[in-house]
C-alpha cells in the first residue's frame, strides 16, 4: 500500500491516533469519577491501549504502539497536575524530568521511524514463529504488558503528585532521572552516528559508552524509573513498597528485552562473542584484562 510507505503520512496518522487515544482516556476517566485515582488511571490507560492496539490491527502494524511507552507518562502526569491543581518545586521537578525523558525518547522514535510498512523486528519474529497465536501475543505481550509495566512504574509519580513535597532527596531523585535521560540520549546519539558511518552492517559499535557496556540505553531506562520511585519515598518513606513498579521494569529489561537483543546480535554479527568477552552487559565499566 502506497500510503503505508509514506513516512510523513505515517507520522501524521500515528499522531492522530494518540490524540484520539488521549481523548478516549480522558472520557473513561471522567466516567469513573467516583472511583479512586489509581483505578481511574488504570482503566483510562487500558482503554487507550486497546484503541491503539485496534488501530495497529487495522494497519497490520504493531509499531503504532511503540511511542506509547514515552507518551503515556507525560499525559498522565500533566492531566493529574491540572486536575488536582497542585504545584510546588517537587511537582514541577517531577514533571520536568518526565517531559525531558519522554520528549527525547519520543523524538528518538520519530527519528528511527521509517513508515507504516515497517515493523519492529521483534514483532516480525513473533509473527513468524507463532502465526496462529500472534494476535494474542500482540495484544498481551506487545501492548498490554508494557502498558502495565509503565503504569506500575508511574504509581510513585501519581502518589507524589497527590501529596507533593520537596527536600534534599527529592532533588536527588530529579538529578538521577535527569542523568538517566542524558545517559540514554548520549547512548542513542552515539549509536545513530555509528550507523551512519559504518561501512559494513555486521560492524559492532565499540566507541563511547558502547565500548565497555553493551546496553547503556537500557541501563538508563532502568535508572530513570528508580529515580521516579525515589520521588515518593523522599516525602513518604512508608510507601517504599511502591518500588515494585521499577522492579518489574528492571526485570523486563534484564530477562526479556536484553536477552532477545543479545540473541539477535549474536546471530547477525560474527564477532559479537568477542565483543561480549570484552564488555559488560549493563554497567559501563571496562573489564579488567
Amino acid at each position: 500500500m502506497v500510503i503505508k510507505k509514506n513516512r510523513q503520512l505515517g507520522l501524521a496518522i500515528i499522531t492522530a491516533v494518540y490524540i484520539a487515544a488521549a481523548i478516549i482516556a480522558f472520557y473513561v476517566s471522567r466516567q469513573l469519577v467516583n472511583n479512586d485515582l489509581i483505578s481511574r488511571i488504570f482503566w483510562a490507560d487500558l482503554a487507550a491501549t486497546v484503541f491503539v492496539y485496534l488501530v495497529g490491527v487495522i494497519l497490520s502494524n504493531a509499531t503504532v504502539y511503540d511511542p506509547y511507552w514515552s507518551v503515556a507518562p507525560i499525559v498522565i502526569a500533566a492531566s493529574l497536575i491540572y486536575s488536582l491543581e497542585v504545584s510546588g518545586a517537587g511537582v514541577w521537578l517531577l514533571f520536568a524530568v518526565i517531559c525531558i525523558w519522554g520528549v527525547r525518547l519520543t523524538a528518538n522514535w520519530v527519528y528511527t521511524f521509517r513508515d507504516l510498512d515497517h515493523q519492529d523486528w521483534r514483532y516480525d519474529l513473533f509473527k513468524e514463529r507463532f502465526p496462529r497465536a500472534y494476535p494474542l501475543i500482540s495484544f498481551g505481550g506487545i501492548h498490554l504488558f508494557p502498558t502495565m509495566v509503565v503504569f506500575f512504574a508511574m504509581i510513585p509519580a501519581i502518589k507524589f503528585i497527590e501529596r507533593p513535597g520537596f527536600n534534599f532527596y527529592t532533588a536527588a531523585a530529579g538529578l538521577i532521572c535527569l542523568a538517566a535521560a542524558v545517559l540514554q540520549g548520549v547512548a542513542d546519539l552515539q549509536m545513530h552516528r555509528f550507523r551512519k558511518q559504518r561501512e559494513n552492517p555486521a560492524d559492532i559499535i565499540e566507541t563511547g559508552l558502547w565500548s565497555c557496556c553493551r546496553h547503556p540505553n537500557y541501563l538508563a531506562e532502568i535508572i530513570f524509573w528508580w529515580g521516579i520511585y525515589i520521588f515518593i519515598v523522599s516525602v513518604d518513606p512508608g510507601l517504599w513498597r511502591l518500588g515494585f513498579g521499577a522492579l518489574i521494569n528492571t526485570m523486563m529489561f534484564v530477562f526479556i528485552s536484553i536477552p532477545m537483543a543479545e540473541r539477535r546480535l549474536a546471530s547477525q554479527k560474527s564477532s559479537y562473542e568477542e565483543y561480549v568477552a570484552r564488555t559488560r552487559l549493563l554497567i559501563p565499566l571496562k573489564k579488567s584484562s
